[in-house]
Parts: structure tokens; C-alpha cells; sequence
């Protein structure tokens, strides 16, 4: 039984529970209604297994989730076909993947059944919330189960709001489940936002354990499923680069470095393992995961695995839409280890002359009988050199090289044999980055983003999708029916 299965039930109970608390508006973060009394003090907060539920219950939802359908870890599919490493198939029905292929959104075609990630990311900062708050009333848990569960709510909500900014630009800053005060909240500057991240991460990092937990919360796993010390650290270091793009202030670089070599420096936790070891449950010695989600749908090991492991027959209308674009695949250098060891292809002869189809297979158990190995991997150690690498080059410090190529030589290339200027490293880590970390929790559209390079990139490559470029794209729109509901709101210009 593994550290999620145990609870499955009372997570299963809480997070039908969670869901009655923002049923009514999980299409509008300004309708959230307030918590029932049972969930919003006495009940879930009296004992330490019902308050684990409650963040438990937040994981559940977000391995649970269909990777087609509006859910967090979906931000792999949408964002991946936003930039230019996914190809949708041309028979596809989904009209909300083509908008997103063809960077076509509109307000309207991110509501309803497609991949509202507003409202997605805003609910679980809601249950996040609400979490936090009851955590703070309550006096009868286990004082560290407390410290715990207050740590992965903040890391929780922090990590939400990291996409939020990135995804739409200025957000609306909710730190309370007072839904009358969020029924008529403006949006708060990118800035104010990342500053409260970064409150957040540090005070998580202060709070969790500093050793893996299992299901009680007292006891150490060999499983990373719960967020723990090293989780935040992770963040902070990726916080801090996002945020030092933004603001040009070395002291985010540095501040980043610190981070990311508190991680690489622990090497009795830490470690780059083999590329076909990189996305193992950490208990089978993928000693790389830094923060993991358990499994939890039924005969599926990673929503990755489902969508992206194309069948023989390739890819199809509806199930198999997804395949990986000539920009990714010319992307890799000869003799690249990555493209063969997390790349892989089928052959479709159907309609007579055959066509190759090269599918991401980084997770690779797409059978429902095989046993689970594969956990989805939020963060990971190979991502951590690469942030250093980048903001040393940023300081002018030589030894980002050195963490380069320590993801080069992993993947069986020789060593970065360029120039080491700042400006040809940034583009040598950022080229790095495109090949080691595709479809992975959209880093390629973010990263586009930040470093300046979508619009030379995308007025290339969308009109090859069938679209047309238009800068605006680079922010999602919020949902329209989020812009009645608030007043305040201000859309994104563009839309």
C-alpha cells in the first residue's frame, strides 16, 4: 500500500467535500461561496487524519484530473501545443486544442468544457485557503502534522499563483476564502504577485520537513508525493529566475543560485539518475524527483503516458491527438540520447503511404495491467542545474558551464564547446532547456516567454499550425464568464 493509497478513501470523501465548497463557482473565482461550518472550523480540523485528508484530497484532484480536461498537471498538453514542440493531429475534433495549436484563443474558448486554467488554478488556491485557515483555528492536532499541513498549503498556493502570473500577467491576489472581498477583487501587478510567492515559498520552506513523509505526517517514506522543505527550495530557485527576468535585479539570480545549490549540494538526498530512470517513483531509486504525484485514476500510471504514448495505429480524432513537432525533433543534436531514450515513434500504413509519428515517451506505462512505477514529476533535480546554470551566466560566473554540462554529459553529448559570452550561454541553456525538459508542466511556453524570444519564435511557427501571430497571445484571456462576474476584472489587452 502506498502513501496515498492508505487515505484514498477519506481523500476521495474530502475532495467531494472540497468540491461542494467551490461548486458553485468553480466557473468564476468571484462566486466561491463561503465554507460550510463543518469543513471551515470543527469537523476536518479535529484530528490530524481528517486535516491530512484535506491536502491530500488537493493531490488527488490534481493526478486525478483528465489530462484533456481543465486540470493542473494538463498544463503539459496546452501550453506544449501553444509553443512550438506539439503537433495536433489534423483529424482532431477538439476545437479548444486547435485554438490553443493555433493560438487562436479567445475569451470565449477557454470557457466551458476546454481547459479553463483560471478557474482551475484559482479553486485550489480556494481550497488552499481554506486549508490555511483552518489549520490556524485549530488547537487539537499533532503541533508538527500542524507545521506540515500549513507548509503544503502555502507551497500549494504559491505554486498556483507561479502559473497564474506567468499564464495571464497580472492576477488577482486572493488570500482569503472571504468570498464577498474576492466577489469584487481587482488584479494585482505581476510584481505584488511574485513578492507573495515568495512569502509563501520561504515561510513553506520554514514549515516542512526537511525528510520525506508518508501518510501520517510523522513517519519518513522513500515515496516524494508529499511537498517537502526541498519542494519549496525548488520553487524559490525557479521563482527567483522568473522573477530576475522580470525586474533585471541580480539579487533574484542570486537568490535563485542559493536555492538551487541547496539542492544539488544534498547529495544524500539528490541526484541525476539515468534518462531511463529520470521519471521512476522515487522509491524505485530515482533519487532526481523532487516532488511527485501519486497515481490515483484507475489503470493509468501518468495522465502523460495516457495522452502522449501514441497507439500503432497513431494518432486518432479524439484519444490520440497529440504528436511532437519537427521544431522539437530538429531541436536535439546527433547523438543525443534524449531523442532515443524519451522520443519514440509509430508507423501508420493505413492510408497507404506511411507516415512516422514521433510521440513523447518519457513516461512510458501506458497499460492498465502493468504495475504502477511511473509518478508524475512536478519537479526534478536535472531542471535545478539548469536554473543555476542560467542565472551564473546571468552574474558572469564561469561555472555555469559546468552545471551545462552536466546535463549535457548526462544525455551523452560532449561538453559546450562555445562561446562564453553571456548572451551565447543564455542561448545555449535556453536551447538546453527546449530538449531536456519538453512536455513538462509547459516550461517551453514559459520559458518563450520570459527570455523575450516568443515572438521571433511563434511568427515562424504559427503560421506552419494554421494561425497567425499576434503578441496578445502570449497571455491566455480570462474567461468571460469570470469577466461578468467581476467588474474589477480588466482583460488582457487584445481580446
Amino acid at each position: 500500500m502506498t502513501i496515498m493509497k492508505s487515505t484514498y478513501k477519506i481523500a476521495v470523501l474530502i475532495s467531494v467535500l472540497l468540491l461542494d465548497l467551490g461548486m458553485a463557482g468553480c466557473k468564476k473565482l468571484v462566486e466561491v461561496s463561503a465554507p460550510p461550518t463543518s469543513l471551515s472550523n470543527g469537523n476536518v480540523y479535529q484530528n490530524d487524519k481528517t486535516a491530512i485528508s484535506v491536502l491530500t484530497g488537493i493531490y488527488t484532484n490534481i493526478s486525478g484530473a483528465s489530462f484533456t480536461s481543465p486540470g493542473i498537471s494538463s498544463i503539459s498538453l496546452y501550453a506544449g501545443l501553444s509553443a512550438d514542440e506539439l503537433t495536433l493531429f489534423s483529424g482532431a475534433a477538439d476545437i479548444t486544442q486547435k485554438a490553443f495549436f493555433t493560438n487562436a484563443l479567445t475569451s470565449s474558448n477557454v470557457s466551458g468544457s476546454g481547459p479553463d486554467f483560471w478557474t482551475v488554478y484559482y479553486q485550489t488556491i480556494f481550497y488552499a485557503n481554506s486549508a490555511i485557515e483552518g489549520l490556524n483555528n485549530s488547537t487539537s492536532l499533532t503541533p508538527a502534522v500542524k507545521q506540515q499541513l500549513l507548509g503544503e498549503a502555502e507551497f500549494i498556493r504559491a505554486f498556483c499563483y507561479f502559473y497564474l502570473v506567468n499564464l495571464y500577467g497580472d492576477v488577482p491576489l486572493v488570500l482569503t476564502t472571504d468570498y464577498k472581498a474576492n466577489s469584487s477583487i481587482a488584479r494585482s501587478p505581476k510584481s505584488q504577485v511574485y513578492e507573495q510567492i515568495i512569502r509563501d515559498l520561504k515561510d513553506a520552506e520554514s514549515k516542512l520537513s526537511s525528510t520525506y513523509l508518508d501518510a501520517t505526517l510523522l513517519n519518513s517514506s522513500a515515496e516524494r508525493v508529499r511537498p517537502s522543505r526541498w519542494a519549496a527550495t525548488a520553487m524559490l530557485a525557479k521563482v527567483y529566475l522568473y522573477y530576475g527576468n522580470l525586474t533585471g535585479d541580480a539579487a533574484n539570480y542570486t537568490n535563485a543560485e542559493s536555492e538551487s545549490s541547496l539542492l544539488i549540494g544534498n547529495a544524500s538526498l539528490f541526484g541525476l539518475t539515468t534518462l531511463d530512470n529520470t521519471f521512476l517513483n522515487a522509491s524505485l531509486g530515482n533519487n532526481e524527483a523532487i516532488w511527485q504525484i501519486q497515481p490515483v485514476a484507475f489503470g493509468q500510471d501518468t495522465p502523460d503516458a495516457a495522452v502522449f504514448v501514441l497507439p500503432p495505429s497513431g494518432p486518432s480524432q479524439a484519444t490520440y491527438t497529440v504528436f511532437l513537432s519537427p521544431q522539437l525533433l530538429n531541436a536535439f543534436e546527433n547523438g543525443d540520447q534524449r531523442k532515443s531514450k524519451w522520443i519514440s515513434s509509430v508507423t501508420d500504413t493505413v492510408a497507404g503511404t506511411p507516415t512516422t509519428y514521433f510521440f513523447a515517451y518519457k513516461y512510458k506505462v501506458n497499460d492498465p495491467n502493468a504495475p504502477v512505477t511511473e509518478y508524475e514529476t512536478m519537479l526534478r533535480l536535472g531542471e535545478q542545474y539548469l536554473i543555476r546554470a542560467e542565472v551564473r551566466a546571468q552574474l558572469g560566473e564561469p561555472t555555469a558551464v559546468d552545471d551545462l554540462n552536466a546535463i549535457r554529459q548526462r544525455a551523452g553529448l560532449a561538453a559546450y564547446s562555445g562561446q562564453v559570452d553571456k548572451a551565447s550561454l543564455l542561448n545555449a541553456i535556453l536551447h538546453e532547456r527546449q530538449v531536456e525538459l519538453f512536455t513538462e508542466m509547459g516550461n517551453r511556453w514559459l520559458d518563450l516567454k520570459r527570455t523575450a524570444t516568443v515572438d521571433p519564435v511563434m511568427t515562424v511557427v504559427t503560421p506552419m499550425k494554421g494561425g497567425a501571430w499576434n503578441p496578445i497571445q502570449q497571455l491566455y484571456p480570462i474567461p468571460i464568464s469570470d469577466m461578468k462576474a467581476n467588474p474589477k476584472l480588466v482583460q488582457n489587452p487584445g481580446y
